[in-house]
Order: C-alpha cells, then structure tokens, then sequence
C-alpha cells in the first residue's frame, strides 16, 4: 500500500511540474486574435490537434511564435503566411484551393459519390437476378416447395 502511495505522488508531482505558459495581452482583439489563430493551426506532431489543444513542444514553439507576431503588429494574413511559408499547407486546418491539396477538398465529395454509385450497382444487379428466372424455373421452384411443404 505504502508503494502505491509513493507511486501516485511522484506521478502527481510530475504532473504539477508541467509547465502552462501564459501570455499577457494588453489588448482584448489581441487575445481574440490570439485564440483564433492558434485554433485554425494545426499541431505537427499531434493527431489532430490544433496548437491552442496542444501539448506538445513544438506547439508550445509555435503559439510563442503567433504571439510574439501579434505583438510586433503583423496581420493574421501575415502569421498565416509565415506558418505556411514554413511548414507547408499542412498547418492550416482549412488548407486553401489549390492544385496540391485538390484531393482534399475532391476526396469526400467522390466517396460519396463512389458509394452511392456501387449501392445503385448492387441493386441494379439484385433486381436483374431476379427478372432472370424463366417460366420452366419458376414452375421447377414451385413444384419443389409443394414436395417440401407435404
């Protein structure tokens, strides 16, 4: 009992240890701008996060850097750019229309239409299977259910 004590409060400890960055805005539209930005950003080395949910290191770098740019009065156009300029489209949740990230945007739209497409295939077929069957095979099916059902 007396190891998982001590087990759980070095686990807490290490825990309390972590270190939260806080940036101070002077400006509330900053702040706003601040949040915005680092939502819309994606986090490189997480699954799916963007650097505001973040934990990692290289998050910690980035939102450090969208501040410091804010604080030295670049526009979010600005930021953007430096980011894409630096990481490639990857960083942006919203990546922009281009010849590169077309299968982005054109990859929902065609599984969709690709299912959509093979459940109508599928039921075409069903459907033909069963038009198929002849006078002499319809009469043969009958006459092997009334053996069954005597």
């Amino acid at each position: 009992m007396k190891k998982i004590v001590m087990f759980l409060l070095v686990l807490f400890c290490q825990i309390a240890l972590a270190e939260i960055k806080v940036y101070d805005f002077k400006d509330p539209v900053l702040e706003l701008r601040y949040q915005a930005l680092t939502e819309e950003l994606r986090c490189l080395v997480c699954q799916n996060q963007n650097i505001a949910d973040s934990h990692a290191e290289l998050a910690q770098d980035l939102r450090s850097k969208v501040y410091e740019k804010l604080m030295v009065g670049e526009t979010d156009d600005q930021i953007i750019s430096y980011m894409t300029n630096r990481y490639g489209d990857f960083v942006l949740y919203r990546p922009p229309l281009k010849s590169k990230t077309m299968i982005l945007w054109l990859a929902p739209v065609l599984t969709v239409l690709l299912g959509g497409l093979g459940f109508w295939v599928v039921l075409r077929r069903r459907n033909q299977v069963q038009e198929q069957l002849t006078e002499i095979d319809r009469q043969h099916i009958n006459d092997l259910l009334d053996r069954k059902s005597e």
